[in-house]
């Protein structure tokens, strides 16, 4: 199996933290921009995508400041990888910021990148942050 390597993307926002929480951590504000649904019992979570389905367990969270979702293989056991997203905001410029850490396969990087700006623009749409 390939290797998918780390990486990190920062995208601004006119959102307050506590708004985009809400999208980020709850199975109904990610429909709304990550996936087509997602569903969730307990700290499993299911992603669906057209006909995809992936499952991911909720790893770590901290109101308002971020979440992580580790992927799971088909048996429902962690996998090495994850996504995070992490709320940032400028204590001066009380800018607002995600940034995004996900993995992808090293000649998909730049593809991975590109549907992580379109998904971060269906939310800027939905937070009214365009």
């Amino acid at each position: 199996m390939d290797t998918k390597v780390r990486y990190e993307i920062e995208f601004p926002l006119n959102s307050s933290p506590q708004l985009l929480y809400q999208y980020i951590s709850t199975p109904s504000g990610l429909s709304e921009w990550f996936a087509d649904n997602v569903n969730s019992r307990g700290e499993f979570f299911t992603f669906i995508w057209d006909d995809t389905m992936e499952k991911a367990r909720l790893a770590s969270k901290k109101t308002n400041e971020r979440i992580k979702f580790k992927w799971l293989d088909d048996q429902d056991k962690d996998t090495d990888y994850f996504f995070e997203l992490r709320i940032m905001e400028d204590e001066i410029t009380k800018d607002v910021s995600l940034v995004v850490v996900d993995f992808a396969l090293e000649d998909e990087l730049s593809e991975s990148k590109l549907l992580w700006e379109n998904q971060i623009s269906d939310l800027k749409h939905v937070i009214g942050s365009v």
